[in-house]
């Protein structure tokens, strides 16, 4: 944060981590605010990428199929490929 940086690539921060870990990705929200910060955040983990972004785009093959707003996005997804995507994402069993 020396420099004052607007970007921050991002590409896959949290491969490594475990999911206890995750938590910490508030200070990256933290970080964004108080420095006026844009992240290009790259990830498979699309829980990571809902939870951190404002707008997501969708690549497959090195091109964009769909980009739109984090809501719009994970709320009604336009192309297959997004769909895919998304019934792909484990939802864990809560009642176990």
């Amino acid at each position: 944060m020396a420099l004052h940086p607007q970007l921050i690539i991002a590409d896959e921060p949290v491969s490594a981590l475990d999911v206890s870990s995750r938590p910490n990705l508030n200070l990256l929200q933290e970080l964004q605010e108080n420095f006026r910060l844009t992240y290009l955040f790259i990830s498979h983990d699309l829980s990571v990428v809902r939870h951190i972004s404002t707008r997501v785009a969708v690549m497959y093959l090195g091109q964009i199929f769909e980009m739109a707003g984090t809501d719009d996005l994970f709320g009604a997804p336009k192309h297959p490929y997004t769909e895919a995507l998304m019934t792909a994402v484990p939802v864990p069993n809560l009642t176990s």
